[in-house]
């Protein structure tokens, strides 16, 4: 009898080549899913292909503002991944078109191809929020579960990795600056997560063994404070910089300058978050959904952040293993 081989899953993921996506698409590959990349600019975005076999990641041309876009990018999907994010508004890029009005897009455009959906939040979403980023966050999520009311929701908290803009950021400056800044006396709680984890939680839902209609928050073994964070990210580079901490009126008046750049390295917006702490809430913990419940050992950032800061240390300050 001639055996007959099951044609792979097909996953269309949105945000496929963005700092969390390129390690969601890299887990699912490693499954055997055949994955499209769902982007606005397709041409950049051809650094996801060799992350699995020939043919096996294919990028299409997809605006989660245009529903017939997206429409085309989910037909034959067996299951969704919304990704799509913005930290600050740019042209058409606001936070409502994209992470409420866009995620609800895609939610339908799921429903209608009859796929299942997972999608990408983040601690500390609240309708009621003073920040536009975590309100509309927020708003995406209800209405992801309006729409689809068994689809899964992961809510990260600051997401470390070798191309994360937290730790590398900070590192850079130390490079040049002789103080870095606290803003708000650097006091903000948070539990930075490794992206690996993350994308291992997310290619769980995929393979059906994360339970839907629920709200998952990730977050790493350990609660850090900001300071902490610049401590340990100052040890691991081996400087010596002064932290200094910056009253929330000064950040705000600094930041409200610093976003008319095309690239912002602080917003308004971001330091409202700041005076957030970014956790794990006791009702996650309590239900199990986090990544220990649903069966994965967060990495800490003490066992990652060397692997990929060590680039930041003075010259002649780090030998190479290979070297050594």
């Amino acid at each position: 009898m001639t055996e007959i081989l099951e044609t792979p899953k097909l996953v269309t993921v949105f945000g496929g080549s963005g700092f969390i996506g390129r390690h969601v698409v890299r887990a699912l590959a490693k499954r055997g899913y055949l994955i499209r990349v769902a982007t606005r600019r397709p041409e950049l975005s051809g650094h996801v292909q060799p992350l699995g076999n020939v043919g096996q990641i294919q990028p299409v041309q997809a605006n989660i503002r245009v529903p017939w876009s997206i429409e085309r990018a989910v037909e034959g999907a067996a299951h969704v991944i919304n990704l799509v994010g913005i930290l600050h508004q740019s042209g058409a890029q606001k936070f409502g078109a994209v992470q409420a009005v866009g995620a609800r897009n895609i939610a339908v455009a799921a429903k209608a191809a009859g796929a299942k959906l997972t999608h990408g939040s983040a601690i500390g979403a609240d309708l009621e929020s003073d920040s536009a980023y975590a309100r509309t966050k927020a708003e995406g999520e209800k209405a992801v579960l309006e729409t689809v009311p068994e689809a899964v929701i992961v809510r990260p908290s600051i997401v470390f990795g070798p191309e994360d803009q937290f730790f590398n950021r900070f590192a850079d400056m130390a490079r040049y600056s002789p103080v870095l800044p606290l803003i708000g006396g650097g006091k903000t709680k948070f539990q930075p997560v490794f992206v690996g984890d993350v994308a291992e939680a997310i290619a769980r839902s995929v393979d059906g063994t994360v339970k839907g209609g629920r709200i998952y928050e990730l977050g790493g073994p350990n609660v850090l404070t900001f300071r902490e964070c610049m401590e340990q990210m100052l040890e691991i580079i081996d400087r010596k910089r002064l932290l200094v901490p910056m009253p929330w009126l000064v950040a705000e008046l600094q930041a409200a300058v610093l976003e008319l750049l095309p690239r912002p390295l602080l917003t308004r917006d971001q330091v409202t978050l700041l005076k957030s702490d970014n956790v794990v809430s006791r009702e996650a913990e309590e239900g199990h959904r986090t990544l220990v419940g649903i069966g994965i050992q967060p990495k800490s950032t003490a066992a990652v952040l060397p692997s990929y800061l060590w680039r930041y240390r003075a010259a002649g300050q780090f030998t190479h293993k290979s070297e050594a």
